[in-house]
């Protein structure tokens, strides 16, 4: 009996489950402001993508190559990337479009720690965000969710158990 190998589809589904749970959490409970959440989704983010990179190396009785890991493990970031763009998309459009207003009233308060910052400066600079808030949003997700998965697909792919030997040609 062969060993069922778990796709890399179903690992990115179940992170980008508990990722969207874990933001609508964030939004019911108004917790935008406590910045050390995002680092706790980070490191949810991360264990997930370093434990789906030891899961598939066992699941193939750990022949496996440094990039095979780093490749599944990748490819799990990208389904996250699809998931939780069109999840930010829906949200930002139609779940919670009051979301826009509180980030914005956040950054306000921000500023505003800022004597270097006048009125007209935080006016234009909130005008801006407000008019580009959903390309911003969709960016820092991408952009972040990839590099933030290079880093986790990297560290999964060292850490998993690989019993291959690069010398070895085993097409012979």
């Amino acid at each position: 009996m062969e060993n069922q190998v778990t796709s890399h589809i179903i690992k990115g589904v179940i992170l980008s489950a508990v990722s969207i749970v874990f933001a609508i959490i964030v939004y019911v409970f108004n917790l935008y402001e406590m910045s050390a959440l995002s680092y706790v989704n980070y490191a949810i983010f991360l264990g997930g993508l370093i434990y789906g990179a030891i899961l598939y190396s066992n699941q193939n009785g750990n022949k496996v190559t440094f990039g095979n890991l780093f490749a599944h493990g990748f490819k799990t970031t990208a389904v996250v990337i699809v998931i939780t763009s069109i999840y930010t998309i829906i949200s930002v459009k139609f779940l919670f479009p009051d979301m826009v207003d509180k980030s914005l009233a956040i950054a306000r308060k921000k500023m505003l720690e800022n004597p270097k910052m006048t009125d007209e400066m935080i006016e234009q600079s909130l005008g801006m965000v407000k008019n580009y808030f959903l390309p911003f949003a969709l960016g820092g997700t991408i952009i972040g969710t990839g590099i933030l998965g290079a880093i986790g697909s990297l560290i999964g792919a060292a850490a998993a158990k690989k019993n291959t030997n690069p010398f070895e040609d085993s097409s012979i």
